[in-house]
C-alpha cells in the first residue's frame, strides 16, 4: 500500500479566475482555453482550437504554463463542477476563460502534475467537491470551496511512474480520437463530392459533373440530379425505430445494462459518460432495443438529428432515441454518412416540431427524399464502409482504454496495483 501524505490544496496551489471577454473578442486574435476545452479533456490539447483577441497585459495576467491545473469554476449541476483540465507545456500568448479557475503550482516536487490530471478527476475527489460545493441556480466553485479541499498523495517518485503510466493510456485515446476526426472528416468530403456536387467518378474515372455530364430536372426534388437518378424515401432504405419507454424508478447508478438517452446521443457521437443503468430488462421489451455494435442511433428530441455509432454492448435503446436500421446490412455506412451530413440535418430540423423543444418524427423523418442510384451507392459503399468501420474501431478501443484507466486508477493510487 502507498504511504498517502493530506495536504490542503491551497497549501498547494494559488487560485485566480480567468478572463472576462466580449462576443466582439471571440474568434480571432490569440489561443484561448475555453469552458468546453476544460470540461472535455484531462490535458490541454496541444493546440488550443478557440482564438481570443487579448492584450499583452491580459496574456500576462491570464497567462497558462506548465503544471497549471484549469477547473470549470461554475455549472448547471453541482456534479459537474470543477472538472479539471492540466497543461503540460506553456501556451504562449494564451489566456483561459472566467467561466474557469487556474492552479499554479507554488511548489515543486510535492504535486506532479501529471498524476494531478487524473487524481482531480478521480471519484473521490470528485465527491469531496461535491460534497463541499453550494447550489443556488448554477453550482460554484469560489475560495471558500477552495480552502476546504484535501488532496492524499503518495511519494512524489511514485506520482511520477502512476501519472506517466495513465498519460500513456491518454495518449493513445487522444491518437484514436484524432485518427476518428480524420476518418469522418474524409468520410463527409467523399459524400460531398459524391451525392452533392455529383462528382462520383464516370466511367472514365473523371468526375461527372465537372466533366460535362448529363443533369436533368427532377419534379418531385425541385433541382437537377444526374440523368437516370431517381427521387428516393428514407423509409425505403431504413427503419427509424423509436426506443423504449423505461421507468425512470428503475434507474440506478450501476447495472448490468446501460441506457443510452438523447443526453448520450451528442454532436460527436456517442458518449457513454453519461450513465443510467438497470439491471433487469423489461419482459416487453423490443428486440430492436437491445443495441448491437455498429448500430447507427439518433436523437429525436431536442437537438434532433444527432447521429451516432454503438461501438460497445449491454447497451439499451430509451424513448426519444431512434435506431436507424437499413433494409440492406450494406447500406449501413452510407446511411450512417448520409445522415450526418449538413443536408441532411438541416432537412430534419425543418421538419422537427414544437417550440421550446424540438420533436422529430420518425415517420415525417421517412418521408424526406433523396437523390438516389443504386449503382453509385453500391460503389460508394465499398469505400465507405471500410472507413466507417475504422471509426467505429477507434470509438470501441476508446472505450476500453477508458474503462481500463478508471479501474486501474484507484487500485495505482492506493498501491493496490503498482508501476515498477
Amino acid at each position: 500500500m502507498n504511504k498517502l501524505k493530506k495536504y490542503a490544496l491551497s497549501s498547494l496551489y494559488d487560485m485566480s479566475s480567468g478572463i472576462s471577454s466580449t462576443k466582439e473578442q471571440a474568434g480571432h486574435g490569440s489561443p484561448f482555453v475555453s469552458f468546453s476545452t476544460v470540461f472535455n479533456n484531462y490535458f490541454l490539447p496541444d493546440d488550443l482550437p478557440d482564438l481570443m483577441d487579448t492584450s499583452a497585459k491580459e496574456q500576462e495576467i491570464y497567462s497558462i504554463k506548465k503544471g497549471d491545473i484549469l477547473i470549470t469554476r461554475t455549472s448547471e449541476t453541482i456534479d459537474e463542477l470543477a472538472m479539471s483540465c492540466v497543461a503540460t507545456k506553456d501556451y504562449p500568448g494564451a489566456t483561459f476563460s472566467g467561466f474557469t479557475k487556474r492552479l499554479r503550482p507554488k511548489t515543486q516536487g510535492i504535486a506532479y502534475y501529471k498524476y494531478m490530471a487524473f487524481y482531480l478527476r478521480s471519484a473521490w475527489f470528485r465527491k469531496a467537491v461535491t460534497n463541499n460545493a453550494f447550489m443556488t441556480l448554477r453550482a460554484s466553485f469560489n475560495e471558500d470551496i477552495f480552502s476546504f479541499l484535501n488532496v492524499y498523495l503518495p511519494d512524489y517518485d511514485v506520482q511520477v511512474r502512476i501519472g506517466d503510466f495513465l498519460y500513456s493510456i491518454e495518449q493513445k485515446i487522444d491518437v484514436n480520437k484524432r485518427i476518428g476526426v480524420e476518418l469522418e472528416d474524409m468520410a463527409k468530403t467523399l459524400y460531398d463530392y459524391w451525392f452533392t456536387q455529383f462528382d462520383f467518378p464516370n466511367e472514365e474515372g473523371k468526375p461527372y459533373r465537372s466533366s460535362g455530364g448529363v443533369m436533368e430536372w427532377n419534379q418531385q426534388l425541385k433541382r437537377e440530379i444526374p440523368k437516370g437518378w431517381v427521387a428516393k424515401s428514407i423509409s425505403s432504405l431504413c427503419d427509424i425505430l423509436s426506443g423504449y419507454s423505461f421507468s425512470s424508478a428503475t434507474y440506478s447508478d450501476k447495472g448490468k445494462y446501460k441506457l443510452i438517452t438523447i443526453k448520450n446521443v451528442q454532436d460527436t457521437g456517442i458518449n457513454l459518460d453519461v450513465d443510467n443503468h438497470i439491471e433487469c430488462l423489461p419482459e416487453n421489451i423490443p428486440e430492436f432495443c437491445k443495441l448491437s455494435y455498429g448500430d447507427i442511433l439518433m436523437s429525436l428530441t431536442g437537438n434532433v438529428g444527432r447521429v451516432g455509432i454503438m461501438y460497445t454492448k449491454n447497451c439499451l435503446l430509451n424513448q426519444r432515441v431512434a435506431l436507424i436500421r437499413p433494409k440492406q446490412s450494406y447500406l449501413s455506412g452510407y446511411l450512417y454518412i448520409l445522415f450526418r451530413s449538413a443536408q441532411m440535418r438541416t432537412l430534419m430540423e425543418n421538419i422537427a416540431t414544437g417550440t421550446s423543444q424540438k420533436n422529430l418524427s420518425p415517420v415525417d423523418t421517412g418521408k424526406i427524399l433523396i437523390p438516389y442510384d443504386e449503382k453509385n451507392v453500391d460503389r460508394f459503399c465499398d469505400t465507405i464502409n471500410v472507413i466507417i468501420d475504422k471509426i467505429t474501431f477507434c470509438q470501441k478501443e476508446n472505450h476500453e482504454l477508458t474503462e481500463l484507466r478508471d479501474w486501474l486508477l484507484p487500485m495505482l493510487m492506493n498501491g493496490q496495483a503498482t508501476v515498477e
